[in-house]
């Protein structure tokens, strides 16, 4: 059973979901609304300079976007989407973020089966080469691999169909109760069949 205690913090506008564990922070958002960020996490009583690890679930310009906001922070990020944002790739990350040089810069380079504060990082291939999830045996932050209400990521910007397709397969021998996704509701109870329901679309 998990005894993570996550915070959801909506996206705004184009931002991706936010999760907050403790002094973990799951995405950051795109930087365009720092300050939405910034005040949601103090509501929180958490400060920038309090997160000592930030997770990107995926390259993509809106999960990685606000990564300079926390100085003090590790960032983690699989070490296939690692390339992209090392190398200020532009097409890998759908955009460029990369004016701000605190978006380079990546400390921890995950594979798939790493334990990263008592979750699992699943590599889940498709809407980028890289994606991934966490998975603590209860919840599943599931980036932009699957979403509530069966919606899938696009595989149009560094993704691939195939992988995408598996990726998804393989979520659904999980048991998973809380769907935490990186855009959209989450879904607390059912997490399993929403995910089911996203595989079916293939």
């Amino acid at each position: 059973m998990s005894s993570n205690n996550i915070v959801f913090i909506q996206g705004y506008h184009i931002d991706s979901n936010y999760y907050l564990i403790d002094d973990m922070l799951v995405d950051t958002g795109s930087g365009y609304y720092d300050d939405y960020l910034t005040s949601q996490l103090e509501k929180h009583g958490v400060r920038p300079e309090d997160i000592s690890l930030i997770v990107n679930t995926h390259c993509h310009f809106d999960h990685i976007g606000g990564n300079h906001l926390f100085e003090n922070a590790e960032i983690a990020v699989h070490h296939l989407d690692a390339v992209s944002i090392k190398n200020k790739d532009d097409l890998g990350t759908s955009m460029n973020v990369f004016d701000n040089p605190g978006n380079v810069r990546v400390d921890i380079e995950l594979e798939g089966g790493d334990e990263i504060r008592g979750f699992e990082v699943i590599h889940t291939p498709g809407h980028t080469a890289g994606g991934i999830c966490l998975w603590d045996g209860v919840n599943l932050i599931s980036g932009d691999t699957v979403f509530s209400h069966g919606g899938v990521g696009r595989f149009d910007i560094g993704g691939n169909y195939d992988d995408l397709r598996q990726s998804v397969k393989k979520l659904t021998q999980l048991d998973v109760i809380n769907l935490l996704p990186g855009h959209g509701p989450i879904v607390q109870g059912s997490g399993k069949e929403h995910i089911k329901l996203s595989y079916s679309q293939f």
